[in-house]
């Protein structure tokens, strides 16, 4: 198991996307450069809204219509309003969800806030995306590999180098069975302006976490072997299946998609 000490003088993502949401379980040095990041890019806090829309409309997808009840969210990050297990358990009170995180912050957090209801369970577990096999065996204590389960991946697999992305994505899909989904949001140029790689250099530069920009043939390689893409595909995460708001929104550099295990 992977462990990162809290170090309130080093900005850490899962703070960053905390701050950029509206919430408080951030220090100064995430706040500054979450500052920062928003001048070089000034998308950013629109982007993590998009990406937590994405997340609203995947779970309603793959909850109410894919009858999915147990589920997988690898890189949790801090609990905020409209957790998984919160939008899986209003349509399905019995879903299960195993939250998965290397950040001790998140965990603190997660065992105060992220509770099931009664007929459901959430397990979380600190391992390193980059432990498939760790996630697996924490996962079974709750979930029932013998019964479809979606793993989600949402502004994670960005900070995995193509291997490590290979390796996760794949280990997790062949441990679950037929009629299992992955839903992921990844990190694109695409959408951005060529100046906002002024950006991706801040953050690499100064972020312990470096991300790893990927287009729609990247993702597909390295992502959707042996899988079925759902409609309307790989896209701009605030535009997928939108029917709010949403909908007209500008599209952010931030794709999002979901597929399902045939």
């Amino acid at each position: 198991m992977t462990t990162n000490p809290i170090d309130p003088t080093v900005p850490h993502n899962a703070r960053v996307w905390n701050y950029w949401l509206g919430g408080k379980d951030n220090y100064a040095a995430d706040r500054a450069f979450a500052d920062r990041m928003a001048e070089l890019l000034p998308v950013m806090p629109q982007l993590a809204k998009a990406d937590r829309a994405f997340l609203r409309r995947a779970m309603r997808y793959l909850t109410d219509e894919a009858g999915i009840r147990q589920f997988i969210d690898v890189g949790t990050g801090l609990p905020t309003e409209g957790n998984t297990h919160e939008l899986a358990q209003r349509i399905a009170p019995e879903s299960r969800v195993v939250y998965v995180d290397n950040d001790p912050l998140v965990l603190a957090h997660a065992e105060a806030l992220l509770t099931s209801g009664p007929h459901g369970a959430t397990a979380y577990l600190h391992q390193d995306a980059r432990e498939p096999e760790g996630i697996l065996t924490g996962a079974r204590e709750t979930l029932d590999f013998g019964r479809p389960v979606a793993v989600l991946g949402l502004s994670v697999l960005h900070f995995l180098d193509d291997a490590e992305v290979k390796t996760t994505v794949r280990t997790l899909m062949d441990a679950v069975p037929s009629g299992s989904f992955l839903a992921v949001a990844h990190a694109t140029t695409e959408y951005a302006d060529p100046h906002d790689l002024r950006g991706l250099q801040h953050w690499n530069t100064h972020s312990p976490t470096p991300i790893h920009l990927r287009s729609r043939e990247d993702l597909t390689a390295l992502l959707l072997e042996g899988l079925e893409l759902l409609e309307p595909g790989i896209v701009s995460c605030g535009r997928w299946r939108a029917d709010d708001i949403w909908r007209d929104a500008p599209e952010v550099p931030q794709f999002g998609l979901v597929a399902r295990k045939p």
